[in-house]
């Protein structure tokens, strides 16, 4: 059984061995994390506007069909909501900033609204097609609006949605398809429904399958670009992204941002004496130690080489000296030779003085962060200019920066 699991996740599911975790956010989306979310919001809106503008533009287009086919009345009433339909496609269409606080739900309402425009269309058309289909040209053009519903349920397979995202969606889908077909008068027994039931719920386990693969490939690759494969830090590139978003949602909400820089003190000697095999595992050692000492809510960038950026949302400066007694406990861990690793700190937090953006909000702790190597490393300078030492057995002291 193990065996099988392996099987299709490597060669079906994604370019990755199917963890339980991983088959957990497959099937629900209560374990994503705020990265993915926010990746997956920015697939699921670039593909409802995609849709929604080739829908905005070939919906319209059709109403010939309907001039053509059906008696003028029915056809104006068609074209009625042909023109509605369109207006709803070319707002879902229209670009819009993504929210700050909430893209992932913002994304699902603009899907859900996507979804439920063509069943909509095919609800409340279903009776009046169902009195003016005369003809067999009539007949035909009722029935394949009928199958709107079920084409709309197909469409969810382009979506990365988890298996129950997917079933969500569906279901005022299925309801609005199969009341569609009482309004027009097919009679509510399971030999009429039967077969229009079955492949709705066929095309459902399609989409749900096609999402769940989706959400596990889009997993695998943002945690594969999003961090460092040595340390498991964000990398500078991600890091920088969530920086900035950090920074305006805390600027927004009126809470400071602090940014400590740290930097691995002689790591060159590390690598020049005992291998850069050594100084990869005191690249890992360090930072599993600094995020054992951070919050969860806490990022930990890799900027390059030894140095790693440390960002603290809703954080002032009288809270970081906490988190320099937590990591001066534990430890940094150890040098090939057995020494204690140390760290040069840089620290600087939104509410100083001309720091309007972020990029200068990480430049002022790097200064700060070179100052503290200046001084004798091992230490910590802050926004006032005092540099603290960090060295165990020293008193708590500062002296002018």
């Amino acid at each position: 059984m193990k065996s099988l699991r392996t099987r299709i996740s490597e060669n079906i599911l994604a370019p990755s061995q199917l963890s339980s975790k991983q088959l957990l956010d497959m099937l629900t989306p209560a374990g994503r994390s705020n990265e993915l979310r926010r990746h997956a919001a920015s697939v699921i809106v670039a593909r409802v506007q995609l849709i929604a503008g080739l829908f905005a533009i070939l919906v319209p287009f059709f109403a010939v069909i309907d001039l053509v086919i059906f008696d003028l009345a029915t056809a104006g009433k068609l074209i009625g909501l042909r023109l509605a339909s369109t207006a709803i496609f070319a707002a879902l269409a229209w670009p819009r900033e993504a929210s700050l606080t909430r893209p992932y739900a913002q994304a699902l309402a603009a899907l859900l609204v996507l979804l439920l425009v063509p069943s909509l269309f095919h609800l409340l058309s279903a009776e009046m097609l169902a009195q003016a289909s005369q003809t067999s040209p009539q007949k035909l053009v009722a029935q394949l609006y009928a199958y709107l519903p079920t084409v709309v349920l197909g469409g969810l397979a382009i979506f990365p949605l988890t298996a129950l995202e997917a079933l969500l969606f569906a279901l005022p889908v299925i309801g609005m398809g199969l009341t569609g077909l009482i309004l027009g008068g097919t009679a509510p027994d399971l030999a009429q429904y039967g077969g229009t039931l079955w492949f709705m719920l066929m095309m459902l386990g399609v989409a749900m399958f096609s999402g769940m693969s989706q959400c596990h490939y889009m997993a695998t690759l943002v945690v594969r670009a999003m961090h460092d494969p040595l340390t498991g830090a964000y990398t500078r590139r991600s890091g920088e992204d969530a920086l900035k978003l950090l920074f305006r949602l805390n600027h927004m909400a009126g809470k400071p941002l602090t940014v400590a820089f740290i930097d691995l003190d002689r790591f060159k000697e590390i690598n020049d004496l005992f291998g850069h095999e050594a100084g990869d595992q005191c690249l890992r050692l360090l930072a599993d130690n600094l995020r054992a000492g951070l919050r969860r809510s806490d990022l930990l960038i890799r900027w390059g080489g030894e140095e790693f950026v440390a960002v603290l949302p809703d954080t002032p400066l009288d809270k970081v000296p906490m988190l320099l007694l937590r990591l001066r406990q534990q430890g940094l861990g150890q040098r090939p030779d057995g020494r204690q690793m140390t760290a040069s700190f840089g620290i600087a937090c939104s509410d100083e003085e001309g720091i309007a953006a972020c990029e200068a909000l990480v430049w002022r702790a790097d200064r700060r962060m070179y100052e503290a190597k200046r001084q004798g490393r091992d230490a910590v300078v802050w926004p006032d200019g005092s540099c603290q030492s960090l060295k165990p057995t020293d008193a708590t002291t500062s002296t002018a920066g």
